[in-house]
């Protein structure tokens, strides 16, 4: 026990990223589908290339999708939506209507037709005529009602799609019974109105010799609209019911094989119908595997996608040991695998969607983003195997899907142009829109059969891959990375801090800028992150602002402040630079990015004057050199060791007194050769062949910047 604390104390970090790869593992294993794995691979279109296939056990032949498509249509061809028959509705309506228009009548006839009332009746026989003529007019007029509601007054906007009735018939309830009805057999509101008012206003006086022209204004202005319900309504639960009947009753199976059968023969061509029976055969293979055999399963998954975790472990600690060594990078990259097999897991379990809508060139390009194209590359090959181990027709999927996501990572130069993203997309929809019709090509040989909603889908995928610029903005606020829109923001030398640098000190501000123009110009020719190099360089002095003055840069007279400094003090001061920039960044809340740049920029190196002097005036004196040596630590990258050279040259180039080419090359060569041989580069990720090239860059950049003329012969 004693023993094993230490080490695991030692190893802390390791054994956490390791136990973060095999928890992923298992969650990948959870969120994929747990049915067995067919053991053939086929293609419709194509030839069975394995041995003679015959069945295993008895199995029922499923048909196509298409199959059931078409009986689908037929069964539903036949359906007719259920609507209920209110009889209540039309008595209720038609007594509201006899009592209202009696009291009416009565109220019109006292004041507009001075008819007596029921107390003058016996002064005046004009009451029995009116009323005899109420009792006409409404029970012709309830007769109407009641001759619509027999009929009934329907809503028709269930059965509407784009103002046309798309049943013509349908089923109509009435108590116990029920009827097939035209649709166009009944009356609508509006239609019943229209019926109403033709009979009641312009035909009663013809089939009646009444004397209706003293009541016609009664007649025009009685609202009949108000008694006009609909009593014919859409039962929305019986008819769904009805039509989820009618297509379960279709078969989803054409027959049975039985086991020993022969299914296929070795070279035999896979035609729709041997392609249905070798479907029909894996669905009910993966799906019918005892418990023991299922756990097997699990464990086969488990070990699978064990193996490709790693296989990603071990690219990161060969190719990329800084990403391996940050938990919150480890996390991230894991987290999205996760995230992306989640969606393709859900995708492929409820089967309600094509596994062709999930966007999985969105992973290599925030990976890209953050980190490298082959990092993207590598991962995004990974998930694409995963996820094509358990969906159908496995190779087609990982060709469309790799093919996709190497144009997602070519297309995409710079994350922060919006333009860009929305390019990348559009070529991601190409490139799956040309593979498949490809494929299909090769597995159908007809244009006829090439299922075109695939299209669809690679359009929906593309336009989700649109979605990557705000997510980036969310994982780099939610994990502290830094994207290329981050840096183009931070290069800008309105920034705050580099306004302050400007002010305070002008000639480091200067330095800085010539220090980011040439670092920019050498990563362009090595390849690498300019925008990552231009900022880093910006800041890459921000320390001096403190004490500007104990530079030389920022030094406008003859009085020089180390003048009053001994040389451990004056090197403490220069030094001290670093550490000052460390703190002003995090206070200022710089990325992480930026301040490796602070820290790395001067590396272990010595301040050679100050220690020089020192030797000179106390040659006897014991020295440690580590007074007069920056802490570092040494670059670790491409990028902050160009931003050492380009500091270290620009800075040196200003004390030549004779400018010339040979100069220059002298100057360069000299301060790289030494920088090289005190081992500041050792930790980098840069080549001879990169150097060499970056001091050619320094060297015409230079020229360039002094002005220096190839000088003639006379």
């Amino acid at each position: 026990m004693k023993r094993v604390l230490p080490f695991v104390r030692q190893h802390f970090h390791t054994i956490v990223v390791i136990c973060c790869f095999v928890l992923t593992a298992l969650l990948i294993v959870y969120f994929l589908p747990r049915e067995g794995k067919f053991m053939f691979e086929y293609q419709k279109g194509g030839f069975w290339k394995h041995e003679d296939l015959t069945a295993p056990f008895n199995f029922p032949v499923y048909k196509s999708a298409a199959e059931l498509d078409r009986e689908r249509d037929s069964v539903l061809h036949n359906f007719r939506p259920v609507f209920n028959y209110d009889q209540e509705i039309a008595d209720q309506r038609i007594q509201e209507l006899s009592e209202d228009f009696s009291s009416g009548w009565v109220n019109f006839s006292i004041v507009r037709l001075k008819v007596p009332s029921h107390d003058m009746y016996l002064k005046d026989k004009r009451y029995e005529l009116n009323r005899q003529l109420e009792s006409e007019y409404r029970h012709y007029l309830v007769s109407l009602l009641r001759d619509i509601y027999r009929k009934g007054i329907i809503d028709l906007s269930p059965v509407e799609e784009n103002g046309k009735v798309t049943y013509p018939e349908i089923t109509v309830v009435r108590g116990n019974l029920a009827d097939i009805v035209q649709t166009g057999d009944f009356y609508t509101p509006k239609t019943a109105y229209e019926q109403v008012m033709e009979n009641w206003v312009n035909n009663l006086p013809e089939k009646h010799n009444l004397p209706f022209k003293k009541y016609e204004d009664f007649a025009r202005t009685f609202e009949i609209n108000k008694y006009l319900s609909i009593n014919v309504t859409h039962d929305e639960v019986k008819s769904k019911n009805l039509r989820r009947s009618l297509v379960n009753s279709i078969s989803l199976t054409r027959n049975v094989v039985q086991e020993g059968q022969g299914i296929i023969s070795r070279g035999e061509f896979i035609s729709d119908t041997k392609y249905q029976v070798l479907e029909s055969l894996r669905k009910e293979y993966e799906r019918n595997l005892g418990f023991f055999e299922r756990q097997l399963v699990i464990f086969g998954k488990f070990l699978l996608v064990l193996t490709t975790m790693l296989v990603i472990y071990l690219f990161l600690y060969s190719f990329r040991k800084e990403v391996l060594g940050s938990f919150k990078r480890v996390l991230f990259i894991l987290l999205s695998l996760v995230l992306m097999i989640l969606i393709a897991g859900t995708a492929i379990k409820l089967n309600l969607i094509t596994v062709y809508i999930v966007p999985f060139a969105l992973l290599p390009i925030i990976l890209k983003t953050f980190f490298d194209s082959r990092l993207a590359l590598y991962v995004h090959i990974i998930l694409v195997l995963l996820v094509g181990f358990f969906v159908p027709n496995g190779f087609e999927f990982v060709f469309l899907n790799v093919l996709a996501g190497m144009v997602a990572i070519i297309s995409l130069t710079d994350v922060y142009r919006r333009s860009n993203i929305v390019l990348t997309a559009l070529s991601v929809i190409v490139t799956y829109s040309v593979t498949y019709f490809g494929i299909a090509l090769v597995q159908e040989g007809r244009l006829s059969q090439i299922n075109y909603s695939y299209f669809g889908w690679f359009g929906v995928n593309g336009l989700l891959l649109l979605i990557s610029y705000p997510l980036i903005y969310i994982f780099e606020k939610t994990f502290g990375f830094t994207s290329d829109a981050t840096l183009l923001e931070l290069s800008d030398t309105n920034q705050p801090l580099l306004r302050k640098l400007a002010e305070l000190a002008p000639g480091t501000f200067q330095h800085s800028l010539q220090v980011a123009n040439l670092a920019e110009d050498a990563v362009f020719h090595i390849g690498g992150n300019p925008l990552l190099v231009r900022a880093g360089a910006l800041y890459h002095d921000i320390g001096k602002m403190d004490d500007p003055m104990y530079y030389i840069e920022n030094q406008s007279n003859t009085i020089n402040p180390h003048d009053n400094l001994s040389f451990e003090q004056s090197a403490a001061m220069i030094i001290g630079h670093v550490q000052k920039g460390v703190e002003m960044a995090r206070k200022y809340k710089l990325p992480e990015a930026i301040v490796n740049f602070i820290r790395t920029h001067h590396g272990t190196t010595t301040v050679q004057y100050f220690y020089r002097s020192f030797l000179s005036k106390y040659p006897e004196a014991e020295v440690d050199v580590k007074r007069f040596s920056y802490p570092g630590p040494k670059p670790m990258s491409k990028e902050t060791a160009i931003v050492m050279m380009a500091d270290s040259v620009e800075a040196a180039s200003r004390s030549l007194k004779n400018i010339t080419a040979e100069a220059i090359e002298k100057l360069v060569d000299s301060i790289i050769a030494a920088q090289m041989t005190d081992g500041q580069y050792n930790d980098a990720q840069i080549t001879f062949k990169d150097m060499t090239m970056v001091r050619e860059v320094f060297k015409k950049r230079l020229q360039n910047i002094y002005h220096v003329r190839i000088s003639y012969p006379q």
